[in-house]
């Protein structure tokens, strides 16, 4: 059976880990899709960690992996960490703070399977894509972001800054080696080496 890894980089997400390892597990049994959720948690002082390891007596050592780090280290090395430790044939990335619903991942797992891409994308700029919960300030920094990179770079994605996303594990791996960066700029980054690279 295929294998599906998810990494998920949380900093003072005590509230919303809970939830959203409840929605990915959820997701995961109702589809029947093999998986373990790798939690990378840079050291959060609203004692992120203390809750991960409840989780993980909830569900199991072997769904739910702990890779803490000693601090904020940046969402690209974050990723680097947790991938050692990924033993899935695909790995989905996504962010803690409920920004992504894990409902998707049915269908990210669909496409890849019937088109046999090397990447899978959510958007928040295509009809049914969006975002909850974001400030004005946030929308349009996100904004302007994608709409330059499309301009200057042409990546071939409608959504440069996201991070909801499926990747085979060999490609992530290849991608995550050729970045240089570390922040956030890191999910744009990778999908234009992907672009350059394999298109």
């Amino acid at each position: 059976m295929t294998k599906y890894s998810v990494l998920l980089p949380t900093y003072n997400e005590r509230e919303n880990l809970p939830i959203i390892i409840y929605l990915l597990i959820r997701e995961f049994k109702k589809n029947n899709i093999d998986y373990e959720i790798i939690v990378i948690d840079d050291n959060s002082p609203d004692g992120t960690i203390e809750v991960a390891k409840q989780l993980q007596k909830v569900y199991g050592e072997d769904r739910i992996l702990l890779r803490p780090r000693p601090g904020k280290l940046g969402l690209g090395t974050a990723y680097i960490h947790g991938l050692k430790s990924a033993t899935g044939d695909f790995v989905i990335i996504l962010d803690a703070d409920m920004s992504h619903h894990p409902k998707f991942i049915k269908q990210f797992v669909d496409l890849q399977s019937k088109s046999g891409c090397d990447i899978v994308t959510g958007t928040r700029y295509k009809p049914g894509g969006g975002v909850y919960g974001w400030d004005f300030t946030r929308k349009l920094i996100s904004c302007t972001a994608n709409f330059l990179t499309q301009i200057m770079l042409w990546p071939g994605c409608s959504d440069v800054t996201g991070s909801f996303r499926l990747y085979k594990k060999e490609v992530l791996e290849q991608l995550i080696s050729s970045c240089i960066s570390k922040g956030y700029v890191f999910q744009m980054e990778m999908m234009v080496r992907a672009k350059t690279t394999w298109v």
